[in-house]
């Protein structure tokens, strides 16, 4: 498979790296706010060019200038090896502001760090008056780093069209060119639940030695440590993943400030571009109303579902069987999703997720003759009470994702709800579909 190349925007904090990012990914993925140090860790989007196609990252604010000390070092370092895997770096710089000790620290970095064959392009942002430029346009010429400066304002789109061709044309110049297969192709899994029940933690379990070295996210005791949706590619026997380790979702109500309700739409978000959603909850803490809610969000977006319960190895081994019971029972709404005890410290269990995704994806898609259905619907409603739908002899699975099943009927309206309960039951216990929603649609017979 061809390699799909790697774009970097890197600037010190609050120089409008996440709205451009935003508008060139054509969705509202990455966190904006005017606070410095929004952006923790890396946030990847792949972006479909006219010439083609390549993986955009947003990178955390480098040079300090946040209040976050306390993780800034980390962002900083996660920044620069960010700068080491990019084929083209998009540096920005606040064009309202005088250059200051953190972007002249940056340009050290980038003279220092950049193999000479990588193309800069240095971004002027927030250039809302296009006149005003060449007045200063000789100040960033003389940092001597690039030739290539594009004076832009991403929320008017001024400049954007002309720095979306440079980003391709340097591409094109180091022999990249398009790739078809797409990342759609590759299983993506949505990493969802309460803030600090070890997302990131067991994201960085899943990866290997070297590329937890290279990239490990940021994790703390600290609850809110991700707030933007992180995209890891994780690889088991060939085959590859995309993990997006999300910022934890609370109820809006305990939601602190603009960027922890920013971040739960984000996770919010990012389920609908989901295909699987891992529900991590903490073995050591009773089920919550917000698991629940979290477990009824993946559902209702008839997403795939596993429920991963972490931090097994600090709950007694006689209370295990009770623990992971007491969430079965309490997620009954919720079904159809594998439960599997794991530990991100000690590994347990950890590697049983891979055939649990692919059993779960594998079942998202399936499609069943339609002679095995209509027989299995016969079978079902023959002699049940079940109204007007053991009148019907008519069933056929629709096209979309999650699978769904269409029976028509002589009033749909007479359909009751434990009746479409009863024939979910009945399609499971005889054709699997385990980590999967299924949708019922009743149609009037015409």
């Amino acid at each position: 498979m061809a390699k799909i190349p790697t774009v970097a925007i890197i600037g010190r904090p609050n120089t409008g790296k996440s709205t451009l990012f935003n508008k060139i990914i054509g969705r509202r993925k990455a966190i904006v706010t005017d606070i410095p140090g929004t952006t923790r860790d890396q946030v990847a989007g792949q972006v479909e060019g006219n010439t083609l196609n390549y993986l955009l990252i947003d990178t955390g604010g480098m040079g300090g200038g946040t209040e976050d000390t306390a993780l800034e070092d980390d962002v900083h370092e996660q920044s620069k090896l960010a700068l080491e895997h990019a084929d083209v770096i998009v540096f920005t710089v606040n064009s309202r502001e005088d250059l200051t000790a953190s972007d002249f620290e940056i340009v050290n970095i980038l003279r220092k760090s950049t193999k000479s064959h990588v193309p800069i392009i240095m971004v002027l942002t927030k250039c809302d008056d296009p006149a005003t430029i060449d007045a200063i346009l000789p100040e960033y010429y003389q940092l001597g780093i690039t030739d290539k400066i594009i004076p832009i304002s991403a929320p008017h789109r001024i400049g954007m069209e002309e720095l979306e061709q440079a980003i391709e044309k340097e591409l094109t110049k180091l022999n990249f060119e398009r790739v078809e297969e797409s990342e759609d192709a590759l299983p993506r899994i949505a990493i969802i639940g309460k803030p600090n029940v070890g997302k990131s933690s067991l994201v960085n379990a899943f990866m290997s030695e070297t590329q937890r070295a290279k990239s490990p996210l940021l994790v703390s005791d600290i609850p809110g440590t991700t707030r933007d949706a992180v995209d890891t590619v994780i690889r088991f026997h060939d085959q590859d993943y995309i993990f997006t380790d999300t910022a934890g979702i609370k109820r809006r109500k305990d939601t602190k400030g603009d960027i922890e309700l920013y971040a739960y739409f984000r996770s919010v978000k990012e389920l609908e571009y989901c295909d699987i959603a891992v529900l991590i909850i903490d073995a050591t803490q009773p089920l919550s109303r917000q698991d629940k809610r979290v477990a009824g969000m993946a559902v209702a977006e008839g997403k795939g579902l596993i429920i991963l319960v972490n931090k097994i190895d600090l709950v007694e081994t006689e209370e295990r069987h009770l623990r992971l019971a007491e969430i079965k029972q309490q997620l009954q709404f919720a079904k159809c999703a594998p439960v599997l005890p794991v530990s991100a410290e000690t590994k347990e269990g950890l590697l049983k997720i891979f055939d649990l995704i692919e059993m779960t994806q594998r079942n998202r898609v399936r499609r069943l003759p339609t002679k095995d259905l209509i027989d299995w619907y016969k079978r079902t409603v023959y002699g049940k009470p079940m109204g007007t739908l053991a009148k019907s002899k008519m069933i056929i699975q629709a096209e979309e994702v999650p699978p769904t099943f269409v029976v028509f009927v002589k009033d749909p309206k007479k359909v009751q709800v434990s009746q479409l309960r009863y024939l979910e039951n009945s399609i499971r216990k005889t054709f699997g579909f385990e980590g999967t929603p299924i949708r019922w649609i009743t149609k009037k017979n015409t």
